[in-house]
């Protein structure tokens, strides 16, 4: 059994997590650097760590941190820079013009347009984006919010361009040295960390496919029982059969590139491609409702679907100050979304305001598919720290390789293709400097503390310690004996639970990939679909995530009703939470457990608990 006192120790700094922002709502900015400080403790006093180690591995966090910055910088630099442009203004008129309905508009917004803009940028952004525009055509805030939240999650795994696998797990939690890479290239079953990763893509999202059939029904459903004027799902049903029609136009896309592109790309073209597939299908005629359904009238509307905005007039993300280019600029990150009226009168074509991300996917597919540029970029231009401190921990930035870079080129690019004026270039780089601004504290020591954690098990430490196993790996170990072989059913509730405290998918995977590996080690489980369920339950945590809910009410002027917007949200979240443990299970236990033991010994330990089970009972 693990040792009771140091897997106390072990668990403080996730209790510090969980306290600060769930119980006192402190912001990440208080709340990481806390942990920081309590896993450093931890480290020293029952790890045996040195300073100089958990001052090598926090730089090491802090540098793996500020990849994942300049990823959502130059994703939120682009977003900007469509807005000022009015780009998304016509884009926004492009789906209203399909169709007044607005179960159309919901599966048309927020399952395809919310996906791609999720692939696009992740981090909570879609909701900020969406929920505006669906308040600018006419949406109750509050009604905005909650279908916001739910319709884009099958893109939150592979968000901001693949950022939570690529990052948050090939890069962090089997980065190259640590026990858990050497042990996946040694098994002999993948060639290096990254198929390993790009193996959990795959089945991560056959897992959101499966579980995900439902999501624009859900969405739909949602604002028809709980915002219509008779609060019924059946105009839902009476929409069921365009709800799957856009399932599947994203799914296929969607699968296949994960299967062939790696797990970059899945959102990003799964939502383009079915945003094209839907869109022009609807447009000649067909899966058009035969009556329009709408809100009741506005005069019917409880008082705590609309705050400070009215819908229908256009709306600012945070605040009502004017910049310089006459839109409402917000605090946290957005501008205001036209009145329809408005939206008209945008002198640009929907393929020229679609030009810039069109760019960004054929860029993208070059710079990882194309061999020759691949390996340029990857190798020029790299800031690297070698033995960090004289320590054995190593880390480097490849400025050009990472998306962020190719997102700020097409952002200059768009300058001259939308004819932006020098006051909207300023207003696009005063707006997204102002939103990194926050996550810089807050990632930089939330990745510091897990990596403190994780090399807290490494074999530098545990050659002076008098343990046998880091942090992670005793809370793995105490968590595989408290549920044995059904462990895999939990995955999906753990990843969401870490992205419930940290509001992120990526720092949900820092935080549970390794313990979730571990565990899956433990009970006999294939560590790859284990792996993958814990980045899908990142993705549900989303939903219910403080921050993304409290950024969306604000962005509508709603603020005040995040208690609402989570048990609404609920209902989505235990759906999947549920089915994808169920699905875990299966996959784990039935379909392909011969494929992916990670040993014989793992296999045995399986056998043996089983047997044991039955002579017990």
């Amino acid at each position: 059994m693990v040792e009771i006192t140091l897997a106390a120790l072990a668990i403080l700094p996730l209790i510090t997590i969980a306290v600060l922002m769930v119980g006192l709502y402190q912001p990440a900015t208080r709340t990481m650097p806390v942990a920081w400080l309590i896993a450093a403790g931890v480290a020293y006093v029952g790890w045996e760590m040195t300073p100089t180690l958990i001052a090598a591995a926090s730089i090491r966090g802090a540098m793996t941190a500020t990849r994942i910055l300049i990823i959502v910088f130059g994703a939120i630099l682009l977003l900007y820079t469509l807005r000022q442009s009015g780009a998304f203004d016509v884009i926004n008129a492009g789906f209203s013009s399909i169709s007044d309905d607005r179960r159309v508009q919901v599966v048309l917004l927020v399952f395809l347009m919310g996906s791609f803009i999720e692939g696009a940028a992740g981090f909570g952004t879609p909701a900020a984006i969406v929920g505006p525009l669906l308040v600018g055509l006419g949406f109750p805030p509050l009604a905005a919010v909650v279908v916001a939240l739910t319709g884009n999650i099958l893109a939150i795994t592979f968000g901001a361009v693949g950022t939570p696998l690529i990052i948050g797990l090939r890069d962090v939690v089997f980065a190259e040295g640590t026990n858990a890479a050497q042990q996946i290239v040694a098994s002999g079953a993948y060639e290096s960390t990254g198929a390993y990763v790009a193996q959990i893509g795959v089945w991560a999202a056959l897992i959101h496919s499966i579980v995900g059939i439902a999501i624009p029904f859900i969405g739909v459903a949602m604002m028809t029982r709980f915002f219509g004027e008779e609060r019924s799902i059946r105009p839902a049903i009476e929409v069921l059969p365009l709800t799957l029609f856009a399932w599947v136009s994203f799914i296929i896309p969607y699968n296949l590139t994960a299967i062939y592109l790696g797990p970059t790309f899945p959102a990003l073209l799964g939502a383009m491609v079915g945003l094209i597939i839907v869109t022009t299908t609807l447009r000649a005629g067909y899966f058009i409702p035969d009556k329009t359904w709408d809100f009741g009238p506005r005069s019917g509307w409880p008082d705590h679907w609309v705050g400070s905005i009215e819908p229908g007039q256009g709306v600012g993300s945070q605040s009502q100050s004017q910049s310089e280019s006459d839109r409402t600029v917000a605090a946290d990150g957005g501008t205001a979304s036209a009145s329809p009226a408005d939206l008209q009168t945008k002198d640009m074509s929907l393929l020229t305001a679609w030009t810039p991300y069109v760019l960004v996917a054929a860029l993208l597919i070059a710079t990882r598919v194309i061999g020759s540029v691949q390996s340029f970029l990857a190798s020029t231009g790299v800031l690297t720290w070698n033995n960090i401190l004289g320590t054995p921990f190593s880390e480097g930035i490849e400025l050009l390789y990472l998306p962020g870079s190719l997102f700020i080129l097409v952002s200059v690019l768009t300058y001259a293709i939308h004819g932006m004026d020098t006051n909207e270039i300023k207003a696009s780089w005063s707006e997204a400097f102002r939103n990194i601004a926050p996550a810089v504290i807050a990632l930089w020591f939330a990745v510091a503390t897990v990596m403190i954690m994780q090399r807290s098990g490494s074999s530098v430490v545990l050659e002076n310690a008098a343990v046998s196993a880091g942090m992670l790996g005793l809370l793995s170990e105490l968590t595989a004996d408290v549920t044995g072989a059904a462990f895999p059913f939990f995955s999906g509730f753990i990843g969401a639970f870490g992205a419930f405290i940290a509001g992120s998918n990526t720092v949900s995977d820092i935080l549970f990939g390794l313990f979730q590996f571990q565990a899956a080690q433990d009970v006999g489980a294939p560590t790859v679909i284990v792996v993958a369920a814990q980045a899908v339950g990142g993705a549900i945590g989303n939903l219910i995530a403080i921050h993304n809910v409290v950024a969306a009410l604000t962005v509508v002027g709603l603020i005040g009703e995040e208690g609402r917007v989570i048990r609404l949200e609920l209902i989505p979240v235990l759906y999947y939470g549920v089915a994808t443990g169920l699905l875990t299970l299966l996959f784990a236990y039935v379909i392909v457990p011969g494929t992916f033991w990670r040993s014989h010994t793992f296999a045995v330990q399986y056998q043996n608990w089983y047997q044991l089970t039955l002579i017990s009972e």
